[in-house]
């Protein structure tokens, strides 16, 4: 589908207007501003770790640091299309040539016979049924970032050929890095140390690369710096898209007049993502609802051959075999379906936050909207737009001067 959005625009072509509804609420009020905390958190603990080689950097200096990296990609989000894509790029560049290091040294460590603790490495003496959905959930957090291009897919260049092109090369680059790179960390540590390691890069560097392993915890910084850079990118223009379908409210369907970027859209995820660093539950929120997001998943693959069965006529500017779309919806209902097994409660308190947007969808989407919520709406939405000089995406320049005066 030529349509921005990402599993919004399909869940909404397929399954109407409600199921469409629950996902951005929970995605842009609930998930994506504590996945944005959680990096950022992540990012700034990394880059002080430097500074403190003989014990942990203050929490209150993360916490500063992390605000600091969402205001400042709020900003380079909401000023340039061009710079926040430079950023990623070059972010890209740098973290892929540090796992490059961390793969070589991995190597010279298996050139020097350290094997030994890849004897029975795939015992599986201690798996349990609970362990199991944590852990795909841990390794499909890892790899997510499949989807995050079909969130822009109305900006990208050909995306007949580029949008799947661009997924099949990171795909499989991606999984190759990340296999070495795991290889290369079991060459010196064992797997109940990677698991209790608190930072697996960092003690790996600290064993291997002597004075320059330094460059370990920056590099993971600059890379979860850039993925808050794109996660930014991304969800604004679902939020975007939802707006423009009337599902949001309109001034986040608008775009600055002389910079051309979806400014409300990026402005609004900055304060909610603050919020999530204030809180110690960012963690736990990120667990209730990883079954209700990849139920979400599920569901937006389901779409393919469903729309494919309902919809053959549709316009289609790429086919995938139905084999593929099948499978991995498949697969996500049964890693849900062992959650709820495993975890009921957590499954429970994540469904009851999601239909939170139930009464939300009746109030003010539904058609029958109150007289004073159309006053109010209509009122604030026209003075922000003065104040924030935004105007929806097909006004002229003009609308937008007329706004400044």
């Amino acid at each position: 589908m030529l349509k921005s959005g990402g599993d919004y625009a399909y869940l909404y072509e397929a399954f109407g207007p409600i199921p469409a509804f629950l996902r951005l609420w929970t995605l842009f009020l609930m998930i994506r501003p504590a996945v944005l905390a959680v990096l950022c958190l992540t990012s700034a603990r990394y880059a002080l770790q430097p500074f403190f080689l003989d014990c942990d950097a203050p929490e209150a200096a993360i916490t500063c640091l992390a605000a600091a990296m969402i205001l400042l990609l709020t900003f380079v989000n909401c000023y340039s299309v061009k710079l926040s894509t430079w950023i990623q790029d070059v972010f890209s560049v740098g973290k892929v040539l540090a796992l490059i290091v961390i793969i070589i040294a991995g190597v010279v460590q298996m050139a020097k016979g350290r094997t030994e603790n890849f004897q029975n490495a795939f015992d599986t003496a201690a798996l349990s049924p609970d362990g199991i959905p944590l852990a795909f959930y841990s390794g499909l957090f890892a790899f997510a970032g499949w989807y995050g291009l079909n969130s822009l897919t109305e900006e990208i260049k050909n995306p007949q050929r580029n949008l799947p092109l661009a997924i099949i090369i990171a795909i499989l680059l991606v999984m190759v890095v990340y296999l070495l790179t795991n290889v290369a960390y079991i060459t010196v540590m064992t797997s109940q140390e990677v698991l209790t390691s608190g930072a697996v890069a960092i003690t790996f560097a600290d064993r291997v690369l002597g004075v320059m392993s330094w460059i370990i915890p920056v590099s993971v910084s600059a890379s979860c710096f850039s993925c808050v850079n794109c996660m930014m990118l991304s969800t604004s223009r679902v939020t975007f898209v939802g707006a423009r379908d009337g599902y949001l409210p309109d001034l986040l369907a608008m775009i600055h007049v002389n910079m051309l970027t979806p400014l409300p859209a990026v402005a609004l995820l900055c304060p909610l993502a603050l919020l999530m660093l204030s809180t110690s539950d960012v963690y736990r929120l990120i667990n209730f609802l990883s079954s209700t997001r990849w139920l979400f998943i599920g569901l937006t693959t389901a779409a393919v051959p469903y729309l494919r069965w309902k919809r053959p006529d549709m316009h289609r500017p790429l086919k995938v075999p139905l084999v593929f779309p099948v499978t991995f919806a498949l697969a996500c209902a049964v890693v849900v379906a062992m959650s709820l097994y495993s975890a009921p409660v957590d499954v429970g308190i994540g469904l009851a936050l999601t239909l939170t947007g139930v009464p939300v969808y009746l109030l003010a989407v539904w058609r029958n909207k109150p007289g004073w919520l159309i006053k109010f709406t209509a009122s604030s939405t026209r003075t922000l737009q003065k104040v924030l000089l935004v105007v929806p995406q097909t006004s002229k320049k003009g609308e937008g001067e007329k706004l400044n005066k």
